[in-house]
């Protein structure tokens, strides 16, 4: 198996979850209810846990380590789909963001707990058991929600319309993607994607809110690859800001 190609994906997996986990974390003191800011707070701490577990196997296949990997890299060097990195807006595009990416994130987690790569399937099989209440999280707030006022369902749809081209970014391809597929290390973004539209639209359909057409959306590509928007480096100099202060240091 061609072990960049494992590289690739590891490094998409630790860098959505990364990046997801500090946009989560912001909003600590700041949620609507003392519930949520709790929620928000404890699946931020959630999703860098698991990038740790991500960075760790890429160390093991001879990266650096991973503060160094995650603090030090320019954000054309990041390969997380750019959904993770916009910023937080209003509670209602936090939410479905949380939606979206969390039912995504379950599925990529049962998939490679059957991949042939040991060490993914070990780490996947652990943490798929955490996502599950981040899923459960989610999909709760949207059915209660998306079927309460009329101002909560319009500013969800809003929300949902807004989003939905860069969660279909999430699905772009690896350029190593069918090498995953042959080796049985990863089913592929395209089996991901059909199981993720399968899943959110069982749960939408229990409220007032409508997936808008798919075939009229431009998916935002491009995050795989190094190419992101406007928010990411601020962002990530915000997070290393205290690392960058003393990288020798022992905390």
């Amino acid at each position: 198996m061609n072990e960049q190609a494992i590289k690739d994906l590891l490094y998409k997996l630790a860098d959505d979850q990364l990046i997801l986990g500090h946009r989560n974390s912001e909003w600590t003191g700041f949620g609507p209810i003392l519930e949520e800011d709790i929620a928000f707070s404890s699946m931020a701490q959630d999703k860098i846990g698991h990038s740790l577990a991500f960075y760790t196997l890429l160390q093991e296949l001879g990266e650096a380590d991973p503060d160094t990997v995650a603090f030090t890299r320019n954000a054309n060097q990041f390969h997380n789909s750019q959904l993770v990195e916009l910023p937080n807006g209003e509670y209602d595009f936090s939410l479905i963001r949380h939606f979206m990416y969390d039912n995504a994130e379950i599925i990529r987690f049962e998939m490679l707990s059957q991949s042939s790569y040991e060490p993914i399937a070990k780490v996947a099989t652990k943490l798929k058991g955490e996502v599950k209440y981040h899923v459960l999280h989610a999909n709760t707030w949207i059915k209660n929600l998306g079927s309460s006022t009329e101002e909560a369902i319009l500013r969800l749809q809003s929300a949902l319309n807004e989003a939905l081209p860069y969660a279909l970014g999430m699905f772009e391809k690896s350029k190593y993607e069918q090498e995953l597929i042959d080796a049985g290390v990863y089913a592929g973004e395209e089996a991901v994607k059909a199981e993720w539209l399968k899943r959110i639209q069982v749960v939408l359909e229990k409220t007032d809110l409508k997936l808008p057409d798919l075939t009229s959306i431009n998916p935002k590509f491009g995050g795989r690859y190094g190419e992101h928007t406007e928010y990411l480096q601020p962002l990530l100099d915000e997070m290393a800001e205290v690392f960058k202060i003393d990288p020798t240091a022992e905390w």
